[in-house]
């Protein structure tokens, strides 16, 4: 227990953090010091723009030991590049009185420090996981610390507000320097002398170092349908929950004519739907009912549910509709609960950096395109509609609804037992492979 309480510490510090970047700091660049949306809009692309070297970031923390240990280091480093990160943006805002190119190229700096150290340190810690959680506990595990990290958004929102109120621009640098220090102690507090240190992971890291980075993804990934699938319904299963993230909002105040005070509780109650479920599926139901049919329900729900907030805004039943978005919020809880457990299971020993990394990949692109995805069809429909909104928003959940049909049907032709991590951490690599 005392492990399990040390560890929450940085699914709790990364929460925090991602309020206060994607939050409070977007919001004090665009309104308060009056920078251009598009330009903040580029500077918070560039940590997904760059997901891509989560793969290489694992595949360095699997084979490169730093002082015989493969996991914490690489935590510890790339927290405190982010904390270097997040404080440069603050203080270049904040701070500086150069305008134009000179700020721009400063803050892109920051946040590709930001992305780069984010990056590392989150994919480092799933693999730590993987590492140190054997059987029932795996899932139990990494279920609880993403249910941390969602308490650690919902803590962040909280607390932050009052702390700025009345902004000003030196307050709001200390208090950003102060958090990000905080939280730096946090993650060296839960990853220091928690990883598993034996003869084993020091020849199972030998082992990874002897195969180049394109070799392994070759092998590993590119040659092996399964591994290809596999990819492919992680990303399909984020797109299909998560584009509908920044329309539902908007689609309760024009379809529904909500009022703002009501939308605003929509996050609240997506949320709270989705930490009791994830908390049910990873504690309970997995154990009970197994991963494969727990990430059923959850994509099974929210392909009904996508149906029913079409017809609660035809038949303009706000009660409906709410009671819909907490149902959406389990379904996510389960979907992910279920599909965390999967990508837990899919991740071999040796290689636990890397194939976190390319899950962590599947994901991000994932989200990104769920994102773009659900803005765009929005404006296309409506000026072909001439603003039709329930028209505009029901299109994006009906398509929400149907990559989630094609997430099922890749799910009942995926076999994890076919990839299953084994000691050698070669059992998801190609027959061929293994000669």
């Amino acid at each position: 227990m005392a492990s399990y309480l040390r560890l929450a510490g940085f699914p709790l510090g990364f929460g925090i953090t991602t309020v206060l970047v994607s939050g409070t700091l977007n919001r004090v660049m665009i309104v308060e010091y009056d920078l251009p949306a598009s330009v903040v809009g580029l500077f918070f692309a560039i940590p997904l723009l760059i997901a891509p070297t989560r793969v290489w970031l694992g595949y360095v923390s699997d084979g490169y030991p730093i002082r015989g240990k493969r996991r914490e280091p690489y935590i510890l480093i790339g927290a405190l590049v982010a904390a270097m990160g997040v404080v440069g943006a603050t203080l270049m805002v904040t701070h500086s009185e150069a305008a134009g190119i000179v700020l721009i190229s400063g803050a892109l700096l920051a946040f590709l420090a930001y992305g780069m150290g984010s990056n590392l340190a989150s994919n480092t810690f799933e693999a730590l996981l993987a590492d140190k959680f054997v059987g029932e506990q795996r899932p139990r595990a990494v279920t609880i610390f993403k249910v941390v990290m969602f308490v650690g958004i919902l803590a962040g929102a909280v607390a932050l507000g009052p702390l700025l109120d009345p902004f000003e621009g030196g307050r709001f640098a200390v208090i950003v320097i102060g958090t990000m220090g905080v939280i730096s102690l946090l993650t060296a507090g839960a990853v220091v002398r928690q990883e598993p240190h034996t003869h084993r992971i020091r020849t199972i890291s030998q082992e990874a170092a002897a195969v180049s980075f394109r070799q392994v993804i070759h092998q590993m990934i590119w040659a092996d349908p399964q591994a290809r699938r596999f990819f492919l319904l992680v990303m399909l299963t984020v797109l299909g929950t998560l584009a509908q993230d920044v329309l539902l909002e908007p689609y309760g105040a024009l379809v529904l004519d909500m009022s703002v005070s009501q939308t605003t509780r929509l996050t609240a109650i997506w949320g709270t739907g989705t930490i009791l479920a994830m908390m049910g599926g990873g504690v309970w139901l997995i154990k009970r009912l197994g991963y494969r049919r727990v990430l059923r329900w959850g994509l099974v729900m929210n392909s009904s549910v996508f149906g029913g907030m079409i017809l609660a805004g035809a038949i303009q039943n706000t009660g409906l509709f709410m009671g819909l978005v907490f149902l959406l919020g389990a379904g996510t809880g389960l979907a992910a609960s279920g599909l965390l457990t999967a990508v837990i299971e899919y991740t071999t020993v040796k290689h636990a950096g890397l194939l976190m990394g390319v899950w962590g990949l599947a994901h991000e692109v994932g989200q990104a395109l769920g994102g773009m995805m659900g803005g765009v069809v929005v404006d296309v429909v409506q000026r072909a509609t001439d603003g039709e909104h329930l028209v505009a928003y029901g299109t994006v959940f009906a398509a929400e609804g149907l990559l989630l049909i094609v997430a099922l049907v890749l799910l009942r032709a995926f076999d994890l037992d076919v990839l299953k991590a084994s000691d050698d951490g070669l059992s998801g690599m190609p027959k061929a492979a293994h000669a």
